[in-house]
């Protein structure tokens, strides 16, 4: 009785032993072991250009008097003259919507921008603004706490994609009619800190920034650069504007 207990005892034991040894083993891939706090992977993809179901891209131009085109036809203003270049090169249709009163300062573009836009995001969105801080002679530390602002609104009009806003330096109107007899050598030093600054903002925050002020600073050695009131640019002078900005623009399409 004794030996057909052990037998008994040992067939059970074998059993066991072959039954565990014949189970397959979990090994985790290396795509579920994450970081201690991680929880899934996430994707490094910032939304692009939307084509809505009519086809049609969105474009939001932001500023002052250089963005509506003060004194030219809105034919010859920048967002205009931008838009028909895009449709005419690329073939395809871009709905403008322009947010920009001649007089404004930065303060004046935020409050529009807060009230609300049509849409809420745009492919592109460009930004034109501050030289009616300088005009004005408004403390050089309001723009550089407000244009940061509009900077991040404009950044979240466009999807939150830095690379969907572009940034647009301000003219100088030292060399225009309308600055004679004035201080020229002032205007163009505070417009150049206005510059630096902005530029340097810009390109902190991954968005592209365009100097089209050195086109403006010939506007006294050739009049068809200025408007016929005189100060704002004149269609001309836009066309040059977007001669810089659609190689930059046309990326993001």
């Amino acid at each position: 009785m004794m030996r057909l207990t052990l037998l008994l005892v040992f067939a059970i034991i074998f059993s066991s032993c072959s039954q565990e040894k014949d189970m397959p083993v979990y090994e985790p891939s290396m795509e579920m072991i994450l970081e201690p706090g991680s929880t899934t992977p996430i994707a490094n993809e910032i939304p692009g250009p939307h084509l809505n179901e009519s086809g049609a891209y969105h474009y939001l131009a932001l500023g002052d008097s250089y963005t509506i085109g003060a004194s030219v036809t809105s034919a010859e203003s920048i967002p205009i003259q931008l838009k028909d270049r895009l449709e005419q090169g690329l073939e395809v249709k871009v709905n403008t919507e322009i947010i920009a009163v001649t007089g404004w300062r930065t303060d004046n573009l935020l409050d529009a921008i807060n009230r609300g836009t049509l849409l809420p995001s745009y492919d592109l969105v460009t930004l034109l603004i501050g030289v009616n801080n300088q005009y004005q002679g408004k403390p050089f530390s309001v723009y550089t706490k407000e244009f940061p602002l509009l900077l991040e609104r404009a950044i979240d009009l466009a999807y939150g994609n830095p690379k969907n806003v572009v940034v647009i330096s301000i003219p100088d109107y030292a060399y225009t009619p309308f600055a004679a007899g004035r201080n020229t050598d002032k205007i163009s030093k505070e417009i150049d800190e206005y510059n630096a600054f902005t530029k340097a903002t810009a390109l902190q925050n991954g968005v592209p920034f365009v100097n089209i002020t050195d086109i403006t600073r010939h506007g006294l050695t050739n009049p068809d650069l200025v408007a016929g009131d005189g100060l704002h640019p004149s269609g001309e002078a836009y066309k040059r504007f977007v001669d810089e900005l659609y190689p930059v623009v046309l990326p993001i399409f």
